[in-house]
């Protein structure tokens, strides 16, 4: 064969793919277009059915699967993918974070930039090119199982942290040897389904889905990010996999997305077997193509299916080669035909779970904890506990020394998989509450059981059984006989602290909810342990604040801050609408006091930019970090939109007595909103800008200004 310009480093990756393409026999091409689960006959997914793309492979199997695609006829390398969702989920020992939803709670894109960074060089030691992550999804239902994945309620927040995490996987651009292909999912609307149940119709508009559900998907691919993954819904009728106008119109042509598409798990073969809108393999294949989709996930009926299509007619071989076209694009731009990124034994032992990762990790944890309450016992606030007086505390609850719980979902023991490397990560690299309260008790504390106790640690939360894919919630209450033991807890009639690790927020029963002192840890990782103990004993100050309302009640669903006005009464006629902790809330061991903000200017045009300003100071005695949120009200619209919506923020690290001002900024092309027609505008008119410490009208100053 003559020496294929393909292959030819010096060439342009516009010349290689077109040399490749048309070197390119159909089922090759149809095989690019393929992504299958490696465990399962990854031979024959390679030389029979000449996949582009495998999951869930690393290290040695990573190193064989790359070895069998070089030897095909055309050698075209595989790009392998993995599910690091929060940290390299699946490979034993790797460093685990606290979940997305725990990590947005820092409010810091420094840190989940750094996160992913840490994800990246780990995924990449093993031979993993791809993670599926971040994810984009609104909590806006409590009942749905994938909450504790989002970045929460906000749509501006979730665009913000996601596109930091962006930055972190794909480093300084794809060609980089530590740098992972980051995909946002799922595309979009997948977690506004019907009663909280996964992947049923959402009932969504598309003015809806252009004020909300969209506008984080394009701050992502105006970042840079180079993959999108398809939800399981549907919409108004449409599967997502067949929606052109969200995979075409509004991705590509109106965004300009140059990355590729894939499909969630099987979403090609569920037109046919689940959601029955196709017929046919034939058929499912020729929309999947013909709507925009580049890589169908785990359909191995695809390639027939396909094959049929195009000897059918039903989509043209030209449609199929400007799907190839993009995947080949992808995999020149990653330089996997120069370096196929096989594991590194080397590189594994340099950097999977590396004392500086762990710092990270602890890190990430420690800035997570959100203090919900802390109240007043015997004429001071029970935390941070006083060291210098003895007690004997006893740790109690479910989720105080279980590392599953602690780890969340997406972790090796979560049930997706298992791997080549063990079936759980090693108990030594977790600390759980138990372990983190036992190795910083003070001198003269004991651990006790409840009788004996003069101060209660209770921990409980939910359990992998009640998390994930498929087990959504009908209720938001603990399980498993919780509020019964929160019940015994609170008769002692000793200081409570209740700690609750979550992979969501929960209805907390009256007698946790009554303790004078609430932390609130999602799944806080690895190092969550740690992070707790360090608070509770002031070591650290928490300074975490909520990116998902609380509710009282799971009839208040939804409880989220950014509702649309109108609505007749403020109240339900039997419970209150305010959640039990809002959007933005959380304590800390100092008090920040703000000064009266100032606006640059009270009357701005279309081409300004608001500039507020605001004296913030630290009157505590512990150094502590403060989120500053900036929101913004359109006084009147032409169409109904929300009361407030997040536009802005700052984290403010600030000394003991320190002060600082705070000056934060929002372009007047900022302020639209999606009017009656679904175009998004700016209206003339009257706008508030309120800033302070949460979403709650208490926390809150407002500042008027008219944009002419």
């Amino acid at each position: 064969m003559d020496r294929a310009k393909y292959l030819d480093p010096a060439a342009s990756i516009e010349e290689r793919v077109e040399d490749l393409l048309g070197r390119m026999e159909l089922p090759e091409k149809v095989g690019q277009l393929m992504q299958l689960d490696g465990r399962n006959d990854m031979r024959g997914a390679i030389e029979r059915l000449h996949v582009g793309s495998l999951l869930h492979l690393n290290g040695p199997d990573a190193d064989a699967a790359i070895d069998l695609a070089l030897g095909t006829r055309l050698g075209i390398p595989l790009l392998l993918a993995d599910d690091g969702i929060h940290g390299h989920s699946f490979w034993a020992g790797a460093t685990i974070f606290p979940t997305q939803l725990a990590m947005a709670c820092s409010w810091d894109l420094s840190l989940l930039e750094e996160a992913a960074r840490v994800t990246a060089r780990e995924m990449r030691a093993t031979g993993v090119r791809w993670t599926f992550s971040p994810v984009l999804c609104l909590a806006r239902d409590l009942r749905w199982g994938r909450v504790g994945e989002t970045f929460g309620e906000d749509p501006f927040l979730v665009g913000e942290l996601a596109s930091a995490m962006v930055r972190g996987y794909q480093g300084k651009g794809l060609g980089d040897p530590d740098a992972v292909l980051a995909t946002a999912k799922h595309y979009a609307g997948y977690s506004e389904t019907v009663g909280g149940r996964d992947a049923s119709e959402a009932e969504l508009s598309r003015r809806k889905l252009l004020s909300y559900f969209l506008p984080p998907f394009e701050r992502v691919a105006r970042e840079g990010c180079m993959a999108i993954m398809t939800g399981y819904q549907s919409i108004d009728g449409l599967p997502s996999t067949v929606n052109r106008w969200l995979l075409t119109e509004v991705l590509r042509e109106t965004w300009g997305f140059k990355g590729v598409l894939v499909t969630d798990y099987n979403n090609v073969g569920r037109l046919v077997t689940d959601q029955r809108v196709c017929e046919d393999y034939a058929q499912a294949a020729a929309l999947a193509i013909g709507c925009g989709n580049d890589l169908m996930m785990a359909t191995p009926e695809f390639f027939e299916g396909c094959l049929e299509a195009l000897d059918r007619a039903l989509v043209s071989e030209a449609e199929l080669d400007a799907r190839v076209r993009r995947v080949l694009f992808l995999k020149f731009r990653l330089g996997l035909f120069e370096d196929q990124g096989r594991s590194s034994a080397a590189r594994i032992a340099e950097v999977v779970a590396c004392d500086a990762h762990r710092a990270v990790n602890l890190r990430a944890a420690r800035e997570s904890l959100v203090l919900l309450k802390n109240e007043e016992v015997e004429g001071a606030p029970l935390l941070p506990l006083e060291i210098a007086r003895p007690r004997k505390i006893a740790v109690l609850g479910p989720n105080a020394d279980d590392p599953l719980a602690q780890l969340g979902d997406w972790s090796l023991g979560s049930g997706q998989m298992t791997s080549r490397s063990g079936d759980a990560h090693p108990r030594s690299s977790i600390v759980t509450v138990l372990d983190g309260v036992r190795a910083l008790l003070p001198e003269g504390w004991s651990i006790v059981g409840e009788k004996e106790a003069d101060l209660v640690l209770l921990v409980i939360g939910d359990r992998l059984g009640l998390v994930g894919e498929e087990k959504s919630t009908a209720t938001l209450e603990p399980q498993y006989g919780q509020a019964e033991l929160a019940r015994r807890a609170a008769a002692l009639g000793v200081p409570l602290i209740v700690v609750l690790v979550a992979s969501k927020p929960l209805v907390l029963p009256a007698d946790a909810l009554g303790a004078p002192a609430i932390i609130e840890c999602f799944n806080p990782g690895m190092q969550g342990g740690r992070a707790l103990a360090e608070a509770l004993f002031g070591a650290i100050n928490p300074g975490g604040k909520l990116t998902v309302s609380l509710p009282r009640h799971a009839g208040q669903q939804p409880v989220f801050y950014n509702q649309v006005r109108g609505q007749h009464g403020t109240r339900y006629a039997d419970l209150t609408q305010e959640p039990a902790f809002a959007f933005g809330f959380g304590l800390g061991y100092s008090r920040f006091e703000y000064g009266r903000p100032a606006i640059e200017a009270e009357r701005l045009g279309r081409g300004d930019t608001l500039r507020v300003r605001v004296l913030v100071r630290n009157a505590g005695r512990m150094d502590g970090v403060e989120v500053v949120q900036l929101y913004l009200e359109d006084e009147v619209t032409s169409a109904t939109w929300a009361k407030r919506e997040l536009a802005a923020f700052e984290r403010v690290e600030l000394r003991a007595g320190e002060s600082r001002e705070v000056s934060l900024e929002l372009p007047v092309s900022e302020m639209w909103f999606v009017d009656s027609e679904a175009r998004r505008v700016v209206e003339s008119g009257y706008f508030r800008a309120l800033i302070g410490s949460s979403s709650r009208d208490q926390d809150l100053q407002a500042l008027r200004f008219y944009v002419a």
